[in-house]
C-alpha cells in the first residue's frame, strides 16, 4: 500500500483485513508468562507468610504464658496479704507467752488467732470438708483406719485425724477419718 492507500484505508475506518506483515507490533501476542517465575514468587510469599504467622504465634504463646504466671503471682499476693494479719495475731501471742505464765490467757489468745484464721480462709472461698457422723465419702474422705463398733452404723466417719479443705468446690485435701464396720457376729 501506498502512503495515500494507507490515509484513505484510515478514514474508511480501517475495515479492510491487513495482512500480518501490515499489522501493528502492538498487536502482536506477548510473550509467555513465566511460569517458574510465578511459582517461585508465590513460595517466596507463602514463606513469608507462614514466617510471620509462626513468629506471631510464638509471640502469643510467650504473652499467654506470662500472663499466666502473672496471674499467679497475683493470686499469691493476694493470699498472702490476707494471711499476714493472722501471722502478726500469732507473732503476738507467743512474744505473750513467753513473758507470762497464765495458760489460760495464752489459750484464749491463740484461740482468737485460730479463729481470725478460719476467718480469713472462709473469705478467700476456702472451707473445712467435715465429715464426723456422716457417710464415708470417697470423694471427700481417705480413710485410714476401720473401727469395729455397734455405737454407729457402719461406714460413717467416727473420728477426724487431719481435717481436708475445699476451694471453690474443688478439693484441696482429702479428710483423713476412721470409719465405723460392724463387730463380727460371734459363732455360734
Amino acid at each position: 500500500m501506498t502512503a495515500i492507500e494507507n490515509d484513505q484505508a484510515e478514514a474508511k475506518g480501517n475495515d479492510e483485513p491487513q495482512t500480518p506483515a501490515e499489522a501493528p507490533t502492538e498487536a502482536k501476542s506477548a510473550p509467555p508468562p513465566d511460569l517458574l517465575a510465578e511459582a517461585r514468587a508465590d513460595a517466596t510469599r507463602l514463606k513469608d507468610q507462614l514466617l510471620r504467622t509462626a513468629a506471631d504465634f510464638d509471640n502469643y504463646r510467650k504473652r499467654a504464658r506470662r500472663d499466666q504466671e502473672d496471674a499467679h503471682k497475683k493470686g499469691t499476693e493476694e493470699l498472702l496479704k490476707a494471711l499476714l494479719p493472722v501471722f502478726d495475731n500469732l507473732e503476738r501471742a507467743v512474744s505473750h507467752a513467753e513473758g507470762t505464765s497464765d495458760a489460760k490467757a495464752i489459750g484464749d489468745g491463740v484461740r482468737m488467732v485460730l479463729k481470725q484464721f478460719t476467718d480469713t480462709l472462709e473469705r478467700l472461698g476456702i472451707t473445712r470438708v467435715g465429715g464426723l457422723g456422716k457417710a464415708f465419702d470417697p470423694l471427700v474422705h481417705e480413710a485410714i483406719q476401720q473401727i469395729e463398733t455397734d455405737e454407729h452404723p457402719p461406714g460413717t466417719v467416727v473420728a477426724e485425724v487431719q481435717a481436708g479443705y475445699s476451694f471453690h468446690d474443688r478439693l484441696l485435701r482429702a479428710a483423713m477419718v476412721v470409719v465405723a464396720r460392724p463387730k463380727p457376729k460371734p459363732e455360734a
